[in-house]
């Protein structure tokens, strides 16, 4: 078992670069915290696939590694083209709805129905994540016609983003649909939804999860302007929030991007709800073996900024050195964390009685030299609201079976062990005490502070206790 001192969790998306049996464990040896599967691309035989390996892996590398299922959401894109479309800045390019035959000679379709409905003259349209810009000239009952203000190509299939469009698209696509029910199936930990735009698509996702036999947590990802307007209201109702910086990157100014991801960062601190940053970490190492001095201080921003992980996406699904990328951010995050961070966790609101009881932990923990916290957890609450409050300490999480030590996965600073739960804590303390004794991680005279929820007398009571291990 490999345990760690690294706080910020690491994400790694899998892929081509990554399937084999032998990357599954040099990722998990060099510091991988989660593994996602990108629906986008996944097929259904090899997500049962590997969802099993990564499983049976993980079991034998006593490690607790969780599964994000990353869903495609209501993407908009274009339709097949023969070869590509050559575009030179002032052409005229069409899009137009599949039934509809083409006008001009630079024309493909859209597989959105409703995109006519939802535009104007005047909106900006972008393709192929940035890589072409558009504007919109006229607006048809079956097409738009746009005039292309940026030289390049355009191939098949790819995304379009509308920055500023209200976009009437429905919170789950039938691939969703069909895609989550796999994901139930293989019991996944985490569920992302992609272009989340208010609280009732997370809600609706939740609700597909649960009817399809789910327990897996709900990850709003964050990627267009409306989503960033009701971003309290999505917190308060996800599990999870993702910064996903791709297409937030393109939905708005891109000086603003820095500036979004820190208010995010801050608000799900706040309010109580974990954040991952994601996308283009270390986007040069998809082909070279070092990042950019760039990369490394785009890295240690998030970490200084506290989030609770950060994510690879291309870098390890098909990049030519994803342990590298691993071990990079592995390093950054170690040392940034020695330096100290923003301090959001210092303004949480704090709601409950139960929140107030792990702040008063904290605070308690953060006050002793030396001193570690040790949570006792039977559904995964207590140590997620400890690492949201940013302690100094790590937190040693202690749950009953796996799949609650996966679901504190990605809380930061937790680091999950299973341990049979009895009715005696005293016993109970004492067998964690052993495991964190036979780990290194504390020795005789250590001050450990105890949260638990365990029973007694038949009821559930929260309790802090200080003793020495």
């Amino acid at each position: 078992m490999k345990r760690t001192n690294r706080k910020t969790r690491i994400i790694c998306t899998l892929g081509p670069a990554t399937d084999s049996d032998a990357m599954l464990e040099s990722l998990i040896a060099a510091g991988a915290n989660v593994f996602r599967l990108n629906m986008s691309h996944a097929k259904h035989d090899w997500v049962r696939d590997v969802c099993a390996r990564i499983r049976r892996i993980s079991a034998e590398m006593e490690e607790h590694v969780a599964i994000l299922c990353d869903l495609q959401g209501p993407s908009i894109r274009t339709g097949d083209v023969d070869g590509e479309l050559v575009l030179t800045k002032g052409d005229l390019v069409e899009f137009r709805k599949a039934d509809a035959a083409p006008s001009m000679e630079l024309s493909t379709t859209v597989n959105y129905v409703g995109l006519m409905a939802d535009v104007s003259v005047g909106d900006r349209l972008i393709v192929d994540n940035g890589n072409l810009l558009m504007l919109i000239k006229e607006v048809n009952v079956d097409r738009i016609i746009c005039e292309v203000k940026t030289d390049g190509t355009m191939g098949s299939r790819r995304h379009i983003n509308l920055p500023g469009v209200r976009l009437n698209l429905p919170a789950l696509t039938r691939k969703d649909h069909l895609d989550l029910a796999v994901a139930c199936d293989c019991a996944v930990d985490y569920i992302a939804g992609s272009f989340v735009r208010d609280a009732a698509h997370v809600r609706e996702l939740h609700a597909a999860m649960l009817e399809g036999g789910g327990d897996a947590q709900i990850i709003a990802k964050i990627e267009d302007q409306e989503a960033v307007r009701n971003i309290d209201d999505i917190i308060a109702a996800a599990d999870v929030i993702m910064v996903a910086r791709g297409d937030l990157g393109i939905e708005v100014n891109i000086e603003e991007l820095p500036i979004l991801q820190r208010k995010i960062v801050q608000r799900c601190l706040k309010l109580g709800t974990r954040v991952i940053v994601a996308t283009h970490m270390l986007e040069s190492m998809i082909s070279n073996p070092l990042p950019t001095r760039a990369e490394v201080t785009d890295v240690s921003n998030a970490v200084f900024e506290e989030a609770d992980s950060v994510m690879l996406s291309g870098e390890t699904s098909v990049g030519k050195y994803p342990i590298e990328c691993v071990e990079i951010l592995d390093r950054i995050a170690r040392r940034i964390e020695r330096s100290g961070g923003m301090g959001y966790g210092k303004d949480a609101v704090l709601r409950t009685e139960r929140q107030k009881t792990v702040r008063s932990a904290i605070q308690l923990v953060d006050s002793i030299p030396e001193a570690q916290l040790v949570v006792f957890t039977r559904r995964g609450y207590m140590p997620v609201q400890a690492s949201l409050f940013r302690p100094t300490s790590n937190i040693h999480a202690f749950a009953a079976n796996a799949s609650t030590c996966r679901k504190v996965v990605l809380a930061r600073g937790v680091t999950a062990r299973q341990i049979d739960f009895g009715d005696d804590l005293d016993s109970l303390l004492r067998k964690a005490v052993a495991m964190l004794k036979d780990e290194g991680v504390v020795r005789d005279g250590t001050p450990l502070v105890v949260i638990s929820d365990m029973g007694q007398k038949g009821e559930i009571v929260d309790s802090v206790l200080l003793i020495h291990a």
